[in-house]
């Protein structure tokens, strides 16, 4: 039998997210309820609680995986729903993502069994002033935007619901990999609402315009079968005893990644990034980001790692 006793073989350990970097390998402290995982043979604990320090768990992989970071969301009894806490706990982990250049991938998951993100926090909304609900979507909204724009690639791994607000931060990361099982879609107008943080604009570039609205004007939820067939996701996996399936296969995927040049996967997604919003022909656009690539020493390493036939070693510089 698969290595069992939880449900995911997430990363070694998760530590509570703190502006501390030299904390970043320590594993979290123990919680009420715990499960045991395993990644690369090491048994592990993860725990669950309901801490508000401990909504958001984040991981830099060290030894090979060096480079690759997980964040891990981790809010049981809100079926990992976006809140306040949430979203300032995701907003200084993706500022210190940014600030370090070490960083080559980053994986969005949870440590929630059978879920990914149910969207909006509307039990926190209802307590909430009305004065407090606008700059609350604001940024929530901004948050989204935000891990879109990180400079480096992002993986959502989806082993579970993904309704609302937590298919938009799915659809903010630059691919996404769903079990079969899982289920998502953007529900709002089940409630009277649209999807506010992106959705609307994401959905049709991810799909198709008239794809995208079919599915939001019926609220349609699919499994992750059916959003494969719609490239809704990269790719959808059959989920494991564990319940950790898209997250194995992110991992496998950042560790594609890695090894690859990192400012030229960085300029990559730049050029990527604009270039879709750049009518065709934009003759000057693809030189305008390959330029900072040429003079790297990466670059040098690469072509000398081909003429000497060995693999090339990328520092970044």
């Amino acid at each position: 039998m698969a290595v069992l006793v939880g449900r995911r073989a997430l990363i070694q350990a998760f530590r509570v997210h703190t502006a501390d970097r030299d904390s970043a390998c320590r594993i979290a402290a123990a919680t009420a309820c715990t499960r045991q995982y395993v990644l690369s043979g090491k048994a592990t604990t993860r725990g669950y609680s309901s801490d508000s320090k401990d909504d958001l768990r984040v991981r830099y992989l060290d030894g090979e995986d060096s480079g690759i970071v997980v964040v891990g969301i981790n809010r049981p009894k809100a079926k990992n729903a976006i809140s306040k806490n949430l979203v300032k706990m995701m907003f200084d982990t993706l500022e210190d993502i940014k600030k370090n250049n070490k960083v080559r991938s980053v994986i969005i998951c949870s440590l929630v069994p059978g879920i990914f993100c149910a969207g909006a926090d509307l039990k926190e909304r209802v307590k909430m002033h009305q004065s407090e609900v606008g700059p609350f979507v604001s940024k929530a909204r901004a948050l989204i935007t935000e891990l879109c724009n990180l400079p480096v690639p992002t993986i959502a791994a989806i082993d579970g619901a993904a309704l609302g607000g937590g298919l938009e931060m799915a659809l903010a990361c630059d691919i996404r990999i769903s079990s079969n099982n899982a289920k998502m879609g953007l529900v709002e107008t089940k409630l009277a609402i649209i999807p506010g943080a992106g959705g609307t604009q994401r959905l049709p570039r991810v799909i198709s315009v008239s794809l995208a609205k079919e599915l939001i004007f019926a609220a349609r939820v699919v499994d992750g079968t059916e959003a494969c067939r719609l490239g809704l996701v990269n790719h959808s996996v059959e989920q494991n005893e564990s319940g950790d399936a898209a997250y194995l296969r992110a991992l496998e995927l950042s560790r594609e990644i890695n090894p690859q040049g990192p400012i030229a996967v960085r300029m990559a997604k730049l050029a990527i990034n604009q270039g879709i919003e750049v009518r065709l022909p934009a003759r000057h656009f693809p030189l305008r980001v390959c330029f900072p690539v040429i003079p790297t020493k990466d670059r040098l390493e690469g072509l000398a790692a081909f003429k000497e036939k060995r693999r090339p070693h990328f520092k970044g510089e």
